[in-house]
């Protein structure tokens, strides 16, 4: 069987923790910016889990992330 190709988009906007979690950013983090409190624009920083529904296409796309 050939290898598989990662896709590069993926591979840039998530990340699986230790223990399996897939992790993604919030969207909407750099437009309009200047507008946004500070305290919005902190909550930004944080990485959120991807919903269940979405992890069987995700894993799909990054084939050598998970072992």
């Amino acid at each position: 069987m050939p290898k598989l190709k990662t896709h590069k988009g993926a591979k840039s906007r998530f990340h699986i923790t230790g223990s399996g979690k897939l992790m993604r950013t919030k969207c909407g983090k750099s437009h309009f910016r200047r507008k946004k409190a500070p305290r919005t624009k902190r909550l930004y920083d944080e990485m959120i889990m991807t919903s269940s529904a979405d992890k069987k296409r995700i894993k799909r796309l990054l084939p050598y992330k998970y072992k």
